[in-house]
């Protein structure tokens, strides 16, 4: 049985290692729960293992907002201390507080 433990919780600032973009964690898969269509997409050398956590995150990078879907091996904690202007963040997050957005919404 694979066991795996997601680095980072939800309402956590996260940014992309390798993209210019951060976002907010607002769910996690244990492993990856997309589409073959979208991993396949991803360049050969650069697709990550399918057997680590996978985030959902409510992402801005300079030109606009959107949802990512992203592997835990390519992302790192967000020290910035900046928040997330995202315009979904209200619908499931509180205020920011010490670096987190706190749950608001009933999540699934």
């Amino acid at each position: 049985m694979l066991r795996t433990r997601a680095k980072y919780q939800l309402g956590q600032i996260v940014r992309h290692k390798k993209h210019p973009f951060r976002g907010v964690v607002f769910d996690v898969d244990a492993v990856f729960s997309n589409t073959d269509e979208w991993y396949e997409a991803i360049p050969e050398e650069s697709r990550p293992s399918k057997d680590q956590p996978f985030y959902h995150l409510l992402a801005e990078n300079d030109q606009s907002y959107y949802v990512a879907y992203v592997s835990e091996q390519n992302l790192l904690p967000d020290i910035t201390g900046e928040p997330i202007e995202h315009p979904d963040i209200e619908d499931m997050f509180g205020e920011m507080e010490d670096g987190i957005y706190p749950i608001q919404a009933q999540l699934n």
